[in-house]
């Protein structure tokens, strides 16, 4: 038996393959991560674990013996017509029966239960272990598209198949013990009506496993695209998208983009679903022809005197039943293959490399030296040139630097290495004598008060907008007044309906919108929240604020960082002349470094750059 199986040989334009490697998919090696499911279910809820197993021996159990009872109702009732048995004979095993059917229909009702209630938890827990793990993830990893991919490929279904994959796992023990009951029965009327229940199942559970197979290798291949989906929607249907897209009629062309995508994933799905129908169907009269043809011999067994009436019966019934319970027992063997494929998406996922490791130093080696680069090199994974090459400098305690130059000349790029966002690729970063390698993550950052220019806009109150500068004093309302003061968004909040607690953005209910200016007033405030911060950072942090409020926010910067280390990044030079020490930056590499008058004196490039500003001022 021959099945086709369909190829994709590209992701079409734009899209990227993924360099993950590819899951173990021969039938018996993916099962490896049974037992990591089985884990993570116990983990999840062991009394609800322990429940589904008990629940399921007793549902094991319980169809062999109503079908072992109605054998001896059949024959008792014959009995009883025919004056050789009295009736309450019969009405014991009636009742005997219908307490058995109670016990299952319990049984069953109860795994359902169980079940529903430990989906929900396994649900929440797997989502958890994700994000557990994307907080650990270094800053590189989710600018890699590759990486998106596995992440999309790990959250979709992962909440659902582990525990589908240990309800299998109990189904396959409750078909087990069910089939051995039904053997056992049938074995007293033929070994070959054992083998030929075995043998009727087994096509299209071989069908069913290998459409398993590619159905995965179809959700695999597909990530991109369902990544460009989920973007796509998200631009037609947000507000932070919604101006261009209507005044740019960018609508009907995203809307057609969204749909091509779906035509393209659905026709795969279609022929697959499809050649699935057609073999399942044709193998599956495999099982009916078995089944009719035991009915048949078991039929005649009876007419030639071989079986009571009450034994056909239950022959039918075992042979029947015990037919479902292998064919069932083979789907949940298939469904733990193809649930173990796609949960080799999740532990894929978990078993990428965390972040780099931190040292555990919680100060300098030299005490008051403050910021140095030395022969700093970097270069963006996938970029073919340097973001920075060579860069060194010395800023110190209680010194303002400010970094010039033109857009992507590596100004963000020493942020970020600062704040340990990238690793360094050459070269070291010292603090008070110290590489940053060497320090602890958390006290590092603990020293960075920080606003980068694309700075996050969270749908929360303005409160705790501000307090996210500093989750150990989230809620701290002085403290939220204090940073608001500082960043003159105080006066916003003041008039904002419910102050502090005002709703931000429009995802919610009652939410507000600010202004870019506005903004950029509670981002600045958010930085200032870090009271032990001594360096502060602002990158481009009053481009959408205007002339008098740039001014005055300048003039409270200047008193805040009389003790701190500031470094500022902007375009604006009447800003960038009141730095100390200023650094001109072209295609990463340090052009010129001085004061203000330092530089204007060489006439170089800062020089330039301050003339034609100037020039537009007059």
């Amino acid at each position: 038996m021959v099945f086709h199986q369909s190829q994709r040989h590209g992701q079409g334009s734009g899209s990227k393959q993924t360099t993950a490697p590819e899951p173990p998919t021969r039938f018996f090696s993916v099962f490896k991560f049974s037992g990591r499911a089985l884990a993570l279910v116990w983990r999840t809820s062991p009394r609800l674990t322990l429940a589904l197993a008990a629940l399921t021996l007793v549902a094991g159990l319980l169809p062999a013996s109503i079908a072992y009872v109605g054998r001896w109702i059949v024959d008792g009732a014959l009995a009883a017509m025919q004056g050789g048995a009295e009736s309450t004979e019969l009405l014991q095993w009636i009742a005997l029966e219908c307490v058995l059917v109670a016990m299952l229909a319990a049984a069953q009702r109860a795994l359902d239960v169980c079940q529903s209630l430990l989906r929900a938890l396994l649900g929440q827990k797997v989502n958890v272990v994700i994000l557990e793990k994307a907080l650990r993830m270094e800053l590189a990893q989710f600018e890699d598209s590759t990486f998106y991919d596995r992440l999309t490929r790990a959250r979709r279904e992962a909440s659902s198949r582990p525990l589908s994959l240990v309800m299998r796992t109990f189904g396959l023990i409750q078909n087990g013990i069910a089939l051995l009951s039904y053997g056992g029965l049938l074995l007293a009327f033929s070994p070959l009506a054992v083998l030929i229940l075995v043998a009727a199942g087994l096509p299209a559970f071989i069908a069913e496993t290998r459409f398993s197979g590619e159905a995965f290798r179809l959700f695999r291949w597909r990530a991109p695209e369902t990544r460009k989906r989920a973007y796509l929607e998200m631009a037609l249907a947000r507000e932070d998208f919604a101006k261009e897209v209507k005044i740019f009629d960018l609508g009907p062309l995203f809307l057609q983009r969204y749909q091509q995508i779906f035509d393209d994933l659905f026709a795969e799905d279609r022929n697959l679903t499809l050649r699935r129908g057609f073999w399942g169907y044709l193998l599956g009269l495999v099982s009916t022809l078995a089944l009719y043809g035991a009915y048949a011999w078991i039929g005649w067994s009876a007419v030639q005197g071989l079986l009571t009436i009450g034994a056909m019966t239950m022959y039918f019934l075992v042979f029947k039943q015990g037919q479902a319970a292998f064919t069932a027992a083979l789907s949940a063997v298939g469904g733990m293959f193809e649930d173990n494929l796609y949960l080799s998406n999740l532990y894929e996922f978990l078993e990428e490399p965390d972040a780099l490791p931190g040292g555990d130093a919680r100060s300098g080696t030299v005490p008051g030296d403050g910021v140095r680069f030395e022969d700093v090199w970097f270069t963006y994974p996938g970029a073919e040139q340097p973001a920075l090459s060579g860069v060194s400098l010395h800023l110190k305690p209680g010194r303002k630097l400010a970094l010039v130059g033109e857009n992507g000349s590596g100004k963000t790029t020493l942020i970020k290495l600062l704040t340990r966002l990238y690793e360094v690729e050459r070269g070291r970063i010292l603090l008070d004598g110290r590489d940053l390698r060497e320090w602890d993550r958390d006290c590092l950052r603990a020293r960075i008060g920080v606003i980068f220019q694309d700075f996050v806009r969270y749908q929360m109150s303005v409160g705790e907008n501000i307090g996210a500068g500093d989750v150990r004093a989230f809620d701290d309302r002085a403290r939220q007044q204090e940073a608001a003061e500082r960043s003159l968004a105080a006066e916003l909040i003041d008039q904002l309906p419910e102050g502090y607690e005002t709703q931000l953005g429009r995802w919610f209910q009652n939410g507000r919108e600010l202004s870019g200016g506005q903004w950029q007033k509670v981002a600045v405030a958010r930085a200032l929240m870090r009271r032990e911060a001594d360096i502060l950072v602002l990158d481009e942090p009053t481009a959408a604020l205007d002339a008098e409020a740039e001014a005055r926010i300048f003039a409270q910067f200047r008193d805040m960082t009389q003790d701190r280390m500031a470094i500022l990044i902007s375009h604006r030079f009447s800003t960038v002349r009141q730095a100390d020490v200023i650094v001109v930056l072209r295609k990463g590499r340090v052009i010129e470094q001085g004061d203000h008058e330092a530089l204007m004196a060489q006439d170089g490039n800062y020089a330039r750059l301050f003339k034609l500003q100037a020039q537009g001022y007059q």
